[in-house]
C-alpha cells in the first residue's frame, strides 16, 4: 500500500539544539507599511465640535473690542479693523460695575467656603456613620434635587423676607451655604476611600472631625475641586434668584447688574460686549484650573452606592 505524500505547505522541522529541547523559529509577520496618523481618528470628530462651542466665545471677544459702527454694520464685519478699548473704558468706568463683581465674589466664595465644609461634614456623615433614618433622611435629601426652583422661590422668599435679609447679600448666600449635590458628591467619594486608615487613626483616639480633616480630606482634593467649581458656576451665574430678592442697585450681582446694565444702555453693544467678557473670564479660568479634577472625581465618586 503507498503512502501518501506530504503536501508541500508542511514546514521542514528545525533543527534540535544541544540542549536537546525542540526549538521552532517563528520569523514574525511583516504588515504591509500603511499610513498611521499622530493622532487620535477621534480628534477629527472632536475638534470642530470643539472649535464649534468656541466660535460664540471668540465672536464675543473680537466684538469687545470692535466700535458700535462695525458691530452694527449690515453684513457685520467678522475681524474688527483695529482694536478699540472703548467699550472697556465705558464698563469700567461705569460706578456700580465694581461694585456689582465684588457683590458676585462675596457671594460666590462664601457659597463655594461653605459647601466645602457644611457638604464635606455631611457627606461623611452619611457615608460612615450609621443611625436610625439615614438611609431614609439620604433618599429625602436626594429628592430635593428634582423639584424645580419655581416650586421653592417663593417659600425661600418668604423666609428670607421673615430673617430680614431680603435686599441684603445674605438673601444670596444663606439659600447657597449647602446644596444636596455636594453632600451626595462627597458621600459617594468618600464610599471609595479604603477605612484602614480611618480605623487606624481611631484605634490611636483621633474623633471622627481629627480624622476627617487630617486623613480623608487631603485625599479628596478631587472632589473638593469637583465641588468648589460647580458651586462658583452656579452662584456666579445666577440670575433668577436675585432677580426677586434685590430691589436696591448697590447690592446687585455682576449678572443682575450687567442685564440692567445692558437694557439701559443697549445702543452701546460694545459696551455690552466687554461687560459679558469681564463676566465670563472668572468662569473660564476656574473650569480651565479644575478640569483635570472633574472626571477623576466624577469616576471615583460613582463606584459605590
Amino acid at each position: 500500500m503507498t503512502h501518501t505524500a506530504h503536501t508541500a505547505e508542511t514546514a521542514p522541522s528545525a533543527p534540535t539544539p544541544a540542549g536537546g529541547a525542540a526549538a521552532w523559529k517563528t520569523t514574525p509577520v511583516r504588515r504591509p507599511p500603511g499610513r498611521r496618523l499622530p493622532f487620535s481618528a477621534w480628534h477629527l470628530v472632536l475638534a470642530p465640535l470643539a472649535l464649534g462651542f468656541a466660535l460664540p466665545l471668540l465672536w464675543l471677544l473680537l466684538s469687545s473690542v470692535m466700535t458700535d459702527a462695525e458691530i452694527n454694520r449690515f453684513p457685520p464685519a467678522l475681524w474688527p479693523e483695529g482694536i478699540d478699548l472703548g467699550g472697556y473704558r465705558y464698563v469700567l468706568g461705569n460706578a456700580m460695575f465694581p461694585r456689582w463683581f465684588a457683590n458676585s465674589l462675596v457671594v460666590s466664595g462664601v457659597a463655594v467656603l461653605s459647601n466645602l465644609l457644611l457638604g464635606s461634614l455631611g457627606g461623611y456623615a452619611f457615608a460612615r456613620m450609621r443611625f436610625a433614618g439615614s438611609r431614609l433622611l439620604l433618599g429625602l435629601m436626594l429628592a430635593t434635587m428634582v423639584i424645580p426652583f419655581q416650586l421653592t422661590m417663593i417659600p425661600t422668599f418668604l423666609v428670607m423676607k421673615r430673617l430680614g435679609l431680603i435686599d441684603t447679600l445674605g438673601a444670596l448666600i444663606v439659600p447657597a451655604l449647602v446644596t444636596p449635590f455636594a453632600v451626595f458628591l462627597f458621600r459617594q467619594f468618600f464610599l471609595a476611600l479604603p477605612r484602614e486608615m480611618e480605623e487606624a487613626a481611631w484605634i490611636d483616639g483621633c474623633s471622627r472631625l481629627r480624622v476627617l480633616f487630617s486623613i480623608v480630606l487631603p485625599l479628596a482634593r478631587p472632589a473638593l475641586a469637583t465641588v468648589a467649581v460647580l458651586t462658583f458656576l452656579s452662584t456666579w451665574n445666577d440670575l433668577t434668584w436675585p432677580l426677586i430678592a434685590i430691589n436696591h442697585d448697590t447690592q446687585y450681582t455682576l449678572q443682575l447688574g450687567l442685564t440692567t446694565f445692558q437694557g439701559q444702555h443697549h445702543t452701546r453693544w460694545s459696551a455690552v460686549m466687554a461687560g459679558n467678557v469681564i463676566t465670563v473670564l472668572p468662569v473660564l479660568v476656574a473650569f480651565l484650573l479644575a478640569q483635570k479634577t472633574f472626571i477623576q472625581s466624577l469616576t471615583s465618586s460613582g463606584l459605590k452606592g
